[in-house]
């Protein structure tokens, strides 16, 4: 009889309500090491390339697979708003999952361990930082005051201790750091490690925090380890237009980031970021990535003050108004920069026109894939 209890597998937390995406052009062999945390959840991936090579997906698992014919097959024209040849393809997942809650993972991030030497269960981190408040009105110095071991430090208004809704929980990683081309190219040696921080003479270390982004603050949003409310933010989880045809890559999620930044902000939703980690395997090639990112370094020393500046209308009460404001003014003020910005504009409303047929009660039956396990 005790054998047989302890054969029966707890239930995670909230394992009808998430669904994790996965962006690959391999085989998912990754999954065997997140077997523990991941094999009770619904798995949506999206394969980029070639839609004929055979994924290999480790047994086990409930997932349903999409290709590029299954993104065309099911969104027709609208799926030019697709990126092709880029993990930004991801945000196709984010389309037709059914679940109120995303995580987003990429195929080369593996378990990582805290200092103790611990296994870090990332998903479960997540859920706690997304089912917890945020403080993106006032900020706790002693972080999140609502992980266990924390409260709000003397001085914090006692009016604005319920917090925020959290909308989004931004991970980080260990090992390989989300770099730029150049910092690759100045820094290819440095490696982010597990140890406690302990010196300012160790830069790049396991902190053990997690805080709310303060409202009016954008931030570099890594989609490799990502979390969020998708009934909530989803509809402006959008990756934009990056790699095959275009002129830029690897700002897809940086993207995504400013845009939900902006959003969250006016909505009065938190942001966090912080824990958990998870350990990043490979560095990608810096002389490959500086080629895609050219022009996005010096777009983004015009994206970003456009993103710090903008105001949205009260008028705008939904996440969609608030998108598509944001794509006539990024097609009016950043289109003057470069045509691709005119193109991603009509990406963005392209965007939220699919979503909104995909997630009416008409478009339910269109997102079955053809890839799917028994």
């Amino acid at each position: 009889m005790a054998q047989l209890f302890s054969s029966v597998k707890p239930t995670p937390m909230l394992k009808d309500e998430l669904d994790i995406v996965i962006p690959t052009i391999r085989n998912l062999d990754f999954l065997e090491m997140w077997r523990p945390f991941f094999e009770q959840y619904h798995l949506i991936i999206v394969q980029d390339g070639d839609p004929s090579k055979v994924i290999n997906i480790p047994e086990g698992f409930d997932y349903d697979l999409y290709n590029r014919n299954d993104i065309n097959r099911i969104l027709g024209p609208k799926a030019s708003c697709i990126s092709f040849k880029d993990s930004a393809c991801r945000c196709f997942g984010y389309m037709v999952s059914k679940k109120k809650y995303i995580y987003t993972i990429d195929d080369d991030c593996f378990v990582a361990k805290d200092p103790t030497g611990k296994e870090i269960n990332a998903l479960e981190q997540h859920i706690k930082n997304l089912l917890s408040p945020s403080t993106p009105h006032f900020f706790n110095t002693l972080y999140d005051p609502y992980r266990d071991g924390a409260d709000f430090v003397r001085g914090y208004p006692f009016s604005m201790r319920e917090g925020a809704i959290t909308a989004v929980s931004h991970g980080l990683w260990l090992n390989i750091p989300d770099y730029d081309a150049p910092t690759q190219l100045v820094k290819p040696l440095e490696k982010n490690s597990r140890k406690f921080a302990l010196s300012l003479k160790q830069p790049i270390l396991y902190v053990d925090a997690v805080m709310t982004i303060p409202k009016g603050t954008l931030f570099p949003m890594c989609g490799m380890n990502l979390a969020f409310d998708r009934e909530l933010i989803g509809p402006a989880m959008y990756f934009g237009l990056m790699g095959d045809g275009q002129p830029i890559g690897r700002y897809d999620d940086m993207w995504a980031g400013w845009c939900v930044k902006v959003i969250c902000d006016h909505m009065g939703w938190g942001v966090k970021t912080g824990l958990p980690y998870i350990w990043h395997s490979k560095a990608s090639n810096p002389f490959v990535n500086l080629k895609k990112e050219y022009n996005g370094i010096f777009w983004q020393e015009e994206a970003i003050p456009f993103f710090q500046s903008v105001t949205l209308p009260k008028e705008c009460t939904s996440v969609q108004q608030c998108y598509l404001e944001l794509a006539k003014l990024v097609k009016e003020k950043l289109g003057k920069v470069d045509p691709y910005f005119i193109t991603l504009a009509t990406g963005m409303v392209t965007w939220i026109e699919a979503w909104e047929e995909l997630n009416s009660d008409e478009g339910t039956e269109a997102k079955a894939p053809n890839g799917k396990n028994e």
